[in-house]
């Protein structure tokens, strides 16, 4: 009886407490009267037989308990229980816990239920629910809950005092172990994560990094956390390091630098605010002011956890991009950017805004007014001092070292077109409507109000105002080439003339330079030349022409060695001034030269042919073929011409489809083609383009590619054939007119001297005939024998002419074949 009296007095003793709150010791001397129902309701509860759903031991649960603290970042309160629980644990002997397992796991579930329930937070502790055989009902106005065995919870706070005296017991602890106090400690952290020496915490360059003094005593978690926190000094360290020596680089450098300044503006204002913080100790629990310092090492990490990513993201920055400027070092910072995390992302966001501004203004000011302000070498298109002639194809480039990558290549291609353009028709032809141009593009795409409108991530933006820039800008470039300086008109001016397109005055110009040309090259007089080609000019309907456009038409003599005559020398050339010498290079009319060169070769073996059937024509032939030569020189003489005519058809034949093919298939189709090429092109380097094509094209099917080097080797050999048979040709009809001569001059002599000096004269005379008669037979056959030869030479080369034609690459080639031999007879006969 007196023992149940006695729990029945501690039973009104702990209601009595948990309804009040009171402070005092549960074992008080006095005798408190609660609520007689309370008590009752108490009783049944604390007699009831409810166990934890798993048995775990006391140590386990322990540290179970603990563990949950420290996930939830409570290291504090970790601490005060493991200190509790080590004394609870200690106690042992009469009057002890006995089942100490279950007391822990009550506490636990208490916890959790208090951290789960908004009902009962503010550190208010209830005991509803503790154990799963509970089952509750409705709650009451006064905190409490009716069970439905009958029962009653009751809520309760906790005392005012047992989170401070815990708190201050730890401070005690953990000061004992120090020499100094955490809140210098803590200071001394703040001034070196801004750069500056500490009291006890230095830089040591021997180990490149913040360390704490040697003298001072402190535990090794202390000097851990110390070590770990002064990371965020070091980084410090090293981001203005880079930020002072790297200011004056460039203007992408120094915008990259002020970016990271702003952004340690703002970490030194987290600083002082720490630091004054610092200074004013606050409640650790709540309504106590005088509690101990707000700031531990602990709860500074907590502080540190986003600068420290920021920093650290900063430092890679500099590692990764000391040695870059300009549009490198933007491409480099564009490249950390690409990050999943939101925070990371936005603070990169903002570093490569501030660091490519200058990089857009750059591109700004490139694509509406060729302006290229680069004194560092940071933008991706780099020029050079060059003339009017070369700014087009090498005063403008693109450094692919300064392309940032979030630049793509054609759009950069399209940067650089622009702002060459622009520079073109400033600087070649004088035209300053550029600026109207660039005026309607920036009006176009809606940013005239303000700078450029440009920026890292508006990547639509930049290249629509590219694309309407470059649009309108090469559209007032290819109005002024056609339209002022007639780029057109001079293209078929070198075709008529330089390609020797118009046929009536190549015709003239062959006739009357050709008896200069046929002299040695050192005895050719330019200036001669040149009255030779006006007056062929004047002679043709070329007079009727532009007058410009004659004017450029001059005589050029190439280099000759010895031995060459002046059809090897003799060429035409065409002059260009800015900006059409921007097509017409010096390259470019050299291979222009180089086309002449054949043309005029195959020019001058055609005129040569037509040459030899003027001398060789039936009523010519006839008239040589007369009484007056005796039989046997007439029968030699008809072998003979012959065997001209039948090697001339064939030479003729080959000459006519060869040219042919070069005028039509060549240099008709090409044109046709450079003509559509022309009218389609969108910029001036799709015109260059189209005109590149169009010479390549020429040379390729012209045989004067790198392709058809042998080939064209083996054409200068028939060329040489057929113009050594011309000469065999006039060399024959000239020894014929002689025979005749002679004959004619015997015969008249003859009849003279008959009428005096008959009988003494006519011994000579016979004699004079029979020399006449055999000269003109050993003539004959001479020549035939040369024929001969030359046909055979001339059928050997044709045949292997023809039979590498198959092997070219080009197609014509196989139309030039089929013209050459359609009926198969040189392939038959090979």
């Amino acid at each position: 009886m007196e023992a149940d009296r006695r729990i029945g007095d501690l039973v009104q003793q702990l209601v009595y407490n948990l309804q009040n709150n009171s402070s005092s010791s549960l074992h008080s001397n006095s005798n408190p009267n609660p609520n007689p129902k309370d008590v009752k309701y108490a009783t049944r509860i604390l007699s009831s037989r409810m166990t934890p759903l798993s048995v775990s031991n006391e140590a386990s649960m322990a540290n179970s308990i603990k563990s949950h603290m420290v996930k939830q970042g409570k290291l504090s309160d970790a601490l005060s229980f493991a200190d509790l629980y080590s004394r609870f644990a200690s106690k042992t002997g009469p009057g002890s816990v006995k089942n100490k397992g279950a007391v822990l796991y009550l506490l636990k579930v208490i916890s959790e239920d208090r951290n789960t329930n908004p009902r009962f937070r503010n550190n208010r502790r209830f005991t509803e629910e503790v154990l799963p055989s509970f089952d509750s009902e409705v709650s009451r106005k006064d905190g409490s809950r009716r069970l439905k065995n009958g029962g009653i919870l009751v809520i309760s706070r906790d005392h005012d005092d047992t989170r401070e005296m815990a708190y201050k017991e730890f401070a005690e602890l953990v000061n004992g172990e120090n020499d100094v106090s955490e809140e210098v400690l803590v200071r001394d952290v703040l001034h070196v994560c801004k750069g500056i020496d500490g009291k006890f915490v230095k830089f040591d360059e021997s180990v490149d990094g913040f360390v704490l003094s040697d003298s001072v005593k402190a535990p090794k978690a202390t000097q851990v956390t110390i070590r770990k926190l002064c990371e965020l000094g070091w980084l410090h360290r090293k981001v203005k390091r880079y930020i002072s020596e790297n200011m004056d680089v460039g203007m992408v450098c120094k915008a990259f630098c002020e970016a990271m300044e702003e952004e340690l503006l703002e970490y030194y204002k987290l600083l002082t605010v720490l630091e004054s913080q610092s200074l004013n100790p606050i409640s650790l629990v709540y309504g106590n002011a005088n509690s101990g310092g707000y700031l531990s090492l602990r709860r500074l990490s907590v502080w540190f956890v986003e600068p420290m990513v920021k920093m650290r993201r900063m430092a890679v920055l500099v590692d990764s991009c000391k040695d870059l400027k300009g549009g490198a070092l933007a491409g480099g910072i564009h490249l950390h950017a690409q990050h999943g995390d939101p925070l990371l992302h936005g603070f990169m966001k903002r570093l490569l805004q501030r660091a490519s501004n200058p990089l857009f203004e750059m591109v700004r000011s490139w694509v509406l007014e060729g302006e290229l302000q680069d004194l560092h070498s940071e933008f991706f298109v780099s020029g050079q001092s060059i003339t009017a002639e070369s700014l087009w194809r090498e005063g403008y480039h693109l450094n692919h070292l300064m392309l940032p990558s979030f630049i793509s290549q054609p759009l950069a291609d399209r940067i650089l077109r622009t702002g060459k353009s622009i520079n073109f028709l400033r600087v070649c032809c004088e035209d300053r409507s550029w600026a109207d141009a660039a005026m309607e593009a920036t009006v176009a795409i809606g940013t005239g109000s303000r700078r450029g409108g440009l920026g890292y991530g508006e990547t639509d933006a930049l290249e629509c105002l590219v694309t309407e820039a470059a649009r309108r800008v090469d559209k007032r470039l290819l109005d002024v080439v056609f339209n002022r300086y007639k780029l057109k008109e001079h293209c078929l001016a070198i075709k008529r003339y330089i390609l020797l397109g118009q046929g009536d005055f190549v015709q003239y110009l062959m006739e009357i330079v050709g008896p200069e040309l046929m002299e040695p090259a050192s005895f050719i007089s330019s200036l001669q030349l040149s009255g030779l080609l006006e007056r062929a000019v004047l002679s043709s309907s070329a007079q009727y022409d532009d007058q410009d456009i004659l004017a450029r038409l001059r005589v050029k003599m190439m280099p000759y060695k010895t031995g060459d005559r002046g059809w090897d020398v003799f060429s035409l050339d065409y002059i260009t001034r800015a900006p059409l010498n921007t097509i017409f290079t010096e390259s470019v009319m050299a291979k222009y030269l180089r086309i002449f060169n054949f043309l005029w070769k195959l020019r001058r073996v055609e005129h040569s042919v037509l040459g030899a059937w003027k001398t060789m024509k039936p009523n010519l032939i006839a008239s040589y073929i007369s009484s007056k030569l005796p039989k046997e020189v007439k029968f030699q003489l008809v072998l003979t011409s012959r065997k001209c005519q039948v090697l001339w058809d064939e030479m003729n034949h080959f000459l006519t489809n060869l040219q042919y093919y070069v005028m039509f298939e060549v240099l008709e189709v090409s044109w046709s083609n450079f003509c559509n090429e022309m009218d389609a092109s969108k910029d001036l380097d799709d015109l260059l383009a189209a005109h590149d094509k169009y010479l390549t094209s020429i040379i390729e099917k012209s045989l004067l590619g790198q392709s058809s080097e042998a080939l064209y080797k083996t054409l200068l050999m028939l060329f040489d054939v057929i113009l050594r048979f011309c000469s065999e040709v006039d060399r024959l009809f000239v020894g014929i007119h002689e025979i005749r001569t002679r004959t004619t001059k015997s015969k008249i002599i003859e009849a003279k001297q008959s009428k005096t000096k008959a009988l003494a004269i006519e011994p000579w005379l016979n004699e004079g005939r029979k020399v006449i008669t055999q000269r003109a037979g050993d003539f004959l056959r001479t020549m035939g024998q040369d024929l001969d030869g030359i046909s055979k030479e001339y059928s050997s080369i044709l045949k292997d002419f023809i039979s590498q034609l198959p092997m070219q690459q080009h197609i014509d080639f196989k139309f030039l074949m089929f013209r050459l031999d359609f009926t198969d007879f040189y392939s038959s006969a090979a």
